[in-house]
């Protein structure tokens, strides 16, 4: 996990697996955040994915949680210059959308329950398009200016938004996204493959996917038939029962055996090895399922190998 990617045409060099903490105080406590957080870093790896929607509050609720123990942990471990933090704006129940008001009161709050005076990379976490893309871009430009935010990325966005916000960026002299987060895997191709995937490589965009592993489904605990007890169960289990899934899960059993390597990690590694995609984003809500995360550096998949998963997942 030593290598590193640069991302877009920013100055962010970071780690080929991005760490999701989606999982931190929801179904990993601060306990095994902290731990997962130590050997993530331990291994190699400087790249955290979070959001302001993360995690659960201390009622239970739908909260910020993943941002606060991030926080904690930045400061308890003296190490926030050594990590790339990268969260998200637009989803937070008490800062909805993407008015320029919301945004700032956002960033400011994500800054908060951080602890930092910067956010590394600084996402619109779903697009709205309710608000033009000039008042986004120039809000989140402010933010540059301000040096709150060093680079700015974009989510669950149509071709046309994200075009339209690369080329006014350009026009105006603004912040620019330099990477973009698209929901991609071997059992969903089409979230990304085809018109995004041509902008982002035009615009020297980086791909950092959401949902690499398929909500667990690739890491092949859930096969046809079986019953798997986790937060993901209903959503993973799904893809075990389509034709693709099980062709994917088959395609991933042989090149998996023949690199003696887990299935998530060859599911991984062939995502790393798309064009345009930087670090894939997976999670961990065990110290245990680490490991197969981590190994995703040290694997490189032959062209037979991504042939027949390409073919398999298409």
């Amino acid at each position: 996990m030593t290598d590193r990617r640069t991302l877009g045409r920013s100055d962010l060099s970071v780690s080929p697996l991005c760490l999701g903490a989606n999982v931190f105080s929801w179904s990993a406590d601060e306990k095994a955040t902290f731990d997962i957080l130590d050997a993530y870093r331990a291994g190699g790896g400087n790249f955290l994915d979070t959001a302001d929607t993360y995690g659960r509050l201390p009622d239970g609720s739908k909260g910020d949680g993943s941002e606060n123990l991030i926080g904690q942990w930045l400061a308890a471990r003296g190490n926030r210059d050594e990590m790339v933090v990268a969260t998200k704006v637009g989803l937070h129940r008490d800062y909805l959308g993407l008015a320029p008001g919301n945004i700032k009161r956002a960033a400011e709050q994500s800054l908060r329950r951080l602890g930092t005076d910067h956010i590394d990379l600084y996402y619109t976490h779903r697009d709205d398009e309710s608000v033009p893309i000039e008042d986004i871009v120039s809000a989140l430009d402010e933010l540059v200016k301000e040096g709150k935010v060093r680079h700015i990325a974009a989510s669950n966005i149509s071709p046309e938004r994200l075009a339209a916000s690369l080329a006014f960026s350009e026009r105006e002299g603004l912040a620019r996204y330099v990477a973009l987060q698209p929901h991609y895997n071997l059992v969903s191709r089409d979230t990304y493959e085809g018109a995004l995937q041509d902008l982002a490589a035009a615009n020297g965009l980086s791909a950092l996917p959401y949902f690499s592993l398929a909500a667990g489904f690739l890491t092949g605990k859930y096969r046809p038939g079986t019953n798997v007890e986790s937060v993901r169960a209903e959503k993973a289990g799904g893809y075990a029962e389509t034709e693709r899934g099980r062709k994917v899960l088959a395609a991933l059993d042989v090149v998996a055996g023949e690199h003696d390597a887990e299935v998530a990690t060859v599911a991984l590694a062939w995502l790393a090895q798309r064009p345009t995609v930087a670090a894939p984003i997976a999670s961990a809500r065990t110290l245990e399922q680490l490991p197969a995360l981590l190994a995703l550096a040290d694997l490189r998949l032959t062209d037979a190998d991504i042939a027949r998963l390409t073919t398999a997942s298409a």
